[in-house]
């Protein structure tokens, strides 16, 4: 139960970046979210758009494994470890703060599915 709840948590968190990356990239919340001034959050709103569209694909595999219960197991392993290393790979290249965001939720997640909780 633990893991599941983990898991929709990510998929949540994935919703939102989804949300932010693809709706608010070019506005004030946006900006402040990501720490960008209007000229490059207008320069890189197209880009940000296909970043918010992987995103979102990681939260329909997410999403997708929950709804298949017990049968998901794999799959919402699999969802849980891509969210992982992009967000080492975030942590590494853009901000550590993408490491408690995406990371560590996930790899909760993960150890509590591992552990049937």
């Amino acid at each position: 139960m633990a893991g599941n709840m983990l898991t929709a948590l990510v998929a949540l968190i994935h919703c939102y970046i989804v949300y932010l990356e693809m709706v608010l990239w070019d506005t004030p919340r946006g900006h402040k979210a990501f720490k960008l001034t209007p000229e490059f959050a207008s320069a890189s709103k197209v880009l940000a758009a296909n970043q918010g569209l992987y995103n979102g694909f990681l939260a329909a595999g997410l999403i997708w494994g929950l709804y298949l219960g017990a049968d998901g197991l794999q799959i919402k392993i699999f969802f849980l470890l891509c969210v992982a290393v992009a967000g080492l790979y975030g942590a590494a290249t853009v901000g550590r703060k993408i490491l408690f965001i995406q990371t560590v939720p996930a790899v909760l997640a993960i150890m509590a599915l591992w552990l049937g909780l």
